[in-house]
């Protein structure tokens, strides 16, 4: 099959391809809000339509929450090619701040800036623009030539802005239908604006609570001060003993389960040029901190960290009142990277805190839920394929990069249904999801549905 004419076909059809996404951006299927329900619903029969309307048996799924679109196509290809799932999410953030909009949030517009043309509206980015990339990709081969290159399922949820709680439910209920050889995830972006990038690894996460009780009430400081047990000077001190002078975190066992990353991969993230000095002084600071001996990359791709994330306890109203509080509390996250256990993470944390407790003081702890750190095993060569798809669609080298954060779909992708992920996706660090105004450049929007038309090609191709 040929693949120029199916590039040609997604340049001619730009225009068409923004109407079918306009239309999906104006449903406001806002999944953490009972009150749109309807919407998602609704979200959920668009997808379902439009997939049919080139040639996918597609069905909306019912969850105890909002639905799950699940779709197959090219299912008379041949034994010889590739199986991809591909992942995406109909449902989006609240707007609020309403006032803070410069336009409707559900009433898509383009929009000229200096940086070009882009798509103004909730969800352009996070996740339906990046979602429809993929489906106007399939529409072009179909238009093209009358089939897919490849066999294909469609899985969309329509929970994952708040908190997936059908999804892995559903994933080990039809665990069975939706295995693929690899799957295809378009919720991420470009490499600082303009190199296209596979995340071969994401952190994973351990949310912990404490709260220290030491005296049985808040008590006068002038009476007890000196005396008395403060749960915040306490508390203070177990936090600062999370971390050593070199930004290491000093849990025992912590790092047992760490890898180093590969001299290829860290070759390749030094050569991204990487300006942490840009990224510190956007938000106002200048001096990189964490494990002094790791490079910026690396701290916030491929280590782990420890943070705190709020700290409250005694009295912080107007004024001054003198008391020593009853307790103190805090909340800590850890970010997870490689082999890292939340659950021995979570052990290890609740020993380190217990052994610095005076016998008068106790804590309570949260249950420590969290998730493993995701890793993608790129000797797939189904990754190079894919790269080198995206290398010549962009112009310049793609990239195996990190990602900070999480996204738990890709590790429930490989235990649950035993396959690894790809997350390819063409958002912008300015495109401000989840924020008021959010965007999608359309040149994201376009070369991003001719580079899954080319990943498709290559991966068919590959076999």
């Amino acid at each position: 099959m040929s693949l120029d004419t199916v590039l040609m076909r997604c340049d001619g059809a730009l225009d068409d391809a923004l109407d079918r996404l306009f239309t999906l951006l104006e449903i406001p299927s806002i999944s953490t809000d009972p009150a749109y329900k309807a919407d998602c619903d609704r979200a959920a029969d668009y997808l379902v339509s439009d997939l049919a309307s080139i040639g996918f048996e597609a069905t909306k799924r019912p969850t105890p929450g909002h639905p799950m679109v699940v779709a197959h196509g090219g299912t008379d290809a041949g034994d010889d090619l590739p199986h991809l799932l591909f992942y995406g999410h109909y449902d989006v953030q609240p707007v609020d701040p309403l006032e803070l909009w410069n336009s409707d949030p559900f009433a898509p517009a383009l929009e000229e800036t200096e940086a070009g043309r882009v798509i103004r509206a909730r969800g352009a980015s996070d996740d339906k623009g990046q979602l429809m990339t993929f489906v106007e990709a399939m529409r072009a081969w179909v238009e093209v030539h009358g089939a897919l290159p490849c066999r294909i399922t469609i899985f969309l949820e329509g929970e994952e802005e708040s908190g997936s709680p059908s999804l892995v439910p559903f994933l080990r209920d039809n665990a069975e239908e939706l295995k693929a050889d690899i799957a295809m995830i378009c919720d991420t972006g470009l490499h600082d604006g303009k190199v296209p990038a596979i995340v071969t690894q994401l952190r994973g996460l351990l949310a912990e609570e404490i709260t220290l009780h030491a005296a049985s009430r808040d008590l006068h400081s002038g009476f007890y001060g000196g005396l008395a047990q403060n749960p915040i000077h306490l508390l203070t001190r177990i936090l600062a003993d999370l971390r050593d002078e070199s930004g290491a975190i000093t849990l025992p066992g912590f790092y047992d389960d760490v890898p180093d990353i590969s001299d290829d991969l860290r070759a390749q993230w030094q050569a991204l040029n990487f300006d942490h000095t840009r990224m510190l002084d956007d938000v106002g600071l200048s001096v990189p901190a964490g494990e002094l001996d790791r490079t910026p990359l690396e701290r916030v791709w491929a280590r782990p960290t420890c943070e705190v994330n709020g700290i409250w306890g005694g009295y912080i109203g107007d004024g001054f009142k003198t008391v020593l509080p009853a307790e103190a509390s805090a909340k800590i996250s850890f970010r997870l990277v490689g082999q890292q256990d939340p659950e021995k993470i979570h052990a290890a944390f609740v020993d380190f805190v217990n052994a610095r407790l005076p016998a008068d003081v106790s804590c309570d702890f949260g249950d420590g839920h969290g998730a493993p750190a995701s890793v993608m095993s790129t000797e797939n060569p189904a990754f190079d394929t894919a790269r080198g798809a995206l290398s010549e669609e962009w112009g310049v080298e793609a990239a195996f990069v990190g990602a900070g954060g999480s996204i738990p779909v890709a590790g429930h992708f490989k235990t649950i249904l035993g396959m690894d992920a790809m997350l390819i996706g063409f958002a912008k660090e300015d495109d401000a999801i989840h924020s008021p105004n959010e965007k999608y450049d359309v040149k994201s929007f376009h070369k991003g549905i001719r580079s899954w038309a080319r990943i498709l090609a290559a991966l068919s191709n590959q076999g």
